[in-house]
């Protein structure tokens, strides 16, 4: 009997050390540590002593007429090419933009404690560091990323959106909402296939997407593929994850009320009528919730319209100079 006990305490221990292994990521890269990438551009050092990397574009700032802070999306980087323009095009908009490299991508450190308020209070850092003023007059969305789980959403609606996706995504969000400790896990087991979008797989692209994908592989030599996740997937793409699906702080449908006070500025909302990624549905809805929003749906266009210049020009002059 005192053998079988101890066996069975020699196997728990063995199954529980397996299941910490297999669950729990190593540790990220960080950049300028000893192991890490180098450090290779301008970063500001936070309150809390992490470090956010950026890079300027356009006119000086002192300068320009205005100041534009970019956030890059799932699998990007400061260096998106949203916001990579001729220097006349700069120049015609009047514009100093900002990009950064969100934590745990490209050189900025990671944040294991990352919220989606914390996001906001690095960008609110980043601007007082550089001096771009105090003033928010206005934001813009692109095709971005809700959360299926926000309560304002009405269930039937966020349910039809939800399996709108491939099976794969729809399991990775579940884990990354219901068992985020398993989100590592899930995106690095070979058992069941794990998300498509991570994967880039053709199926979550519309046909436009695909021929955009196609020129952008041209021009691109390969570096900007491995920057963004140089640190490791985790503290990137499954940290996106688990944040972006899981349980936040407030509901984005209460906001019934324009945040930008006084009519000091607007909230715009762009989105492709045949995104295959982001159902169109929810966007339409959020327009309708919040009449403050000034959507653009885009017909004709998936979720890479953003990398054709014209329109990624048209957007930043919209929200800029308040156009319709």
């Amino acid at each position: 009997m005192v053998m079988m006990r101890r066996v069975a305490m020699v196997l728990s221990m063995v199954i529980f050390g397996w299941v910490y292994q297999i669950t729990h990521p190593p540790p990220p890269k960080i950049c300028g540590r000893p192991g890490g990438p180098p450090v290779t551009g301008p970063r500001i050092k936070l309150r809390d002593g992490r470090h956010l990397a950026y890079t300027e574009y356009g006119l000086p700032k002192d300068v320009a007429k205005f100041k534009l802070i970019f956030i890059h999306g799932f699998t990007s980087c400061r260096y998106d090419r949203v916001v990579t323009f001729p220097p006349e095009v700069y120049q015609e908009l009047g514009v100093h933009i900002v990009s950064f490299d969100r934590p745990g991508y490209g050189e900025s450190d990671p944040d294991p404690n990352r919220t989606p308020e914390s996001l906001a209070m690095d960008v609110e850092e980043l601007a007082d560091q550089l001096g771009l003023g105090s003033k928010l007059a206005g934001a813009g969305m692109i095709a971005p990323v809700v959360n299926y789980w926000w309560p304002g959403f009405p269930s039937n609606l966020s349910t039809e959106a939800y399996y709108f996706q491939l099976p794969q995504d729809q399991w990775t969000l579940r884990v990354a909402h219901y068992a985020p400790w398993l989100t590592y896990w899930w995106n690095t087991q070979n058992w069941f296939p794990a998300s498509a979008v991570a994967a880039g797989r053709a199926e979550v692209f519309s046909s436009q997407d695909l021929e955009i994908i196609a020129n952008e592989e041209i021009s691109d030599e390969g570096q900007l593929r491995a920057y963004p996740m140089q640190q490791g997937n985790f503290e990137s793409l499954h940290r996106d994850m688990m944040v972006g699906f899981g349980r936040w702080e407030f509901d984005p449908m209460d906001m019934e009320i324009n945040p930008i006070p006084d009519g000091g500025g607007s909230v715009h909302l762009w989105h492709g009528e045949e995104d295959q990624m982001v159902p169109v549905t929810l966007q339409r809805y959020i327009a309708k919730k919040l009449p403050w929003v000034k959507y653009h749906e885009l017909p004709g266009k998936g979720h890479m319209f953003p990398l054709i210049p014209e329109i990624s020009q048209s957007m930043i002059k919209a929200l800029l100079y308040d156009e319709n």
